[in-house]
């Protein structure tokens, strides 16, 4: 590891605080990130991957986690997504470090498995009060939205392909809590581009008809796919880092649903 890397871990290491009932966390992705401080257990973080915008040292990527600096942080527990084999995740981790792999991009019910798994892993004496907790703060959000059956396509269209979302993923599946019909039914992610079933926006509203496409967008997005302009559906834009993580953030965007929908 260079020098100017090691001298402030090992200075931040010597002027964080002893905190011996919570156990040293490295979180390598911003979902499992935004739901331990949900949770109350942000403390805990000694680590976070690069994607995070946290002031703590950085441990690499879901798919390239920095193993010269978790022998550093020496974490007890690391949590990063499935999406990384056993095999790479079992080279990078310390001897002695848990490491749990979560999902959570499924349903949210997958997503109140991920923060009951949390709130156990960090020692939590009240995971079930917890996960209870968010299920009635979503439950009473969706209803809040006050969606009454309107046919929706979900996208994310301004950031490289457009993709869709299905009723079978968290996004189409937090729509649909929502009150909406989410009318593509595929599983998981739609990829809308050349060679595919539908390959561009206009074709997939002109096989699902929606009434409303809700576009999601990324906060270092500069310009949305060119071709929502041209769709016979009302348009509404989302803030898609609501959306986009799995767990508590989904609060904030169905706030932002309700409020889009009635201006």
């Amino acid at each position: 590891m260079k020098l100017r890397l090691l001298f402030p871990l090992l200075a931040w290491l010597a002027a964080g605080p002893a905190l011996a009932a919570c156990p040293r966390i490295v979180s390598q992705s911003p979902y499992l990130t935004a739901a331990l401080e949900w949770l109350g257990q942000g403390q805990c973080i000694v680590g976070v991957s690069r994607y995070d915008k946290h002031d703590l040292p950085k441990t690499g990527g879901v798919m390239d986690p920095d193993a010269d600096v978790l022998a550093i942080l020496r974490p007890e527990l690391l949590v990063t997504v499935d999406w990384v084999t056993p095999e790479a995740l079992a080279q990078a981790v310390p001897q002695g470090t848990r490491s749990l792999r979560l999902g959570g991009f499924g349903s949210i019910a997958e997503s109140e498995r991920v923060l009951r798994t949390l709130a156990v892993a960090s020692r939590m004496s009240d995971a079930e009060a917890q996960v209870r907790r968010f299920r009635r703060a979503w439950q009473t959000a969706a209803r809040r939205v006050g969606g009454k059956g309107e046919r929706v396509l979900v996208l994310s269209a301004c950031s490289g392909e457009p993709y869709a979302f299905g009723r079978r993923h968290y996004i189409g599946d937090a729509f649909a809590r929502a009150g909406f019909e989410v009318v593509d039914r595929k599983a998981g992610v739609r990829h809308l581009r050349a060679g595919e079933d539908l390959a561009d926006i206009p074709a997939l509203v002109a096989r699902f008809k929606p009434d409303i496409v809700f576009s999601l967008s990324h906060e270092s997005s500069v310009a949305c796919n060119a071709a929502l302009g041209t769709v016979k559906a009302r348009i509404v834009s989302l803030r898609g880092e609501n959306f986009f993580h799995p767990g508590p953030p989904l609060l904030q965007g169905y706030r932002e649903l309700a409020a889009s929908l009635k201006s």
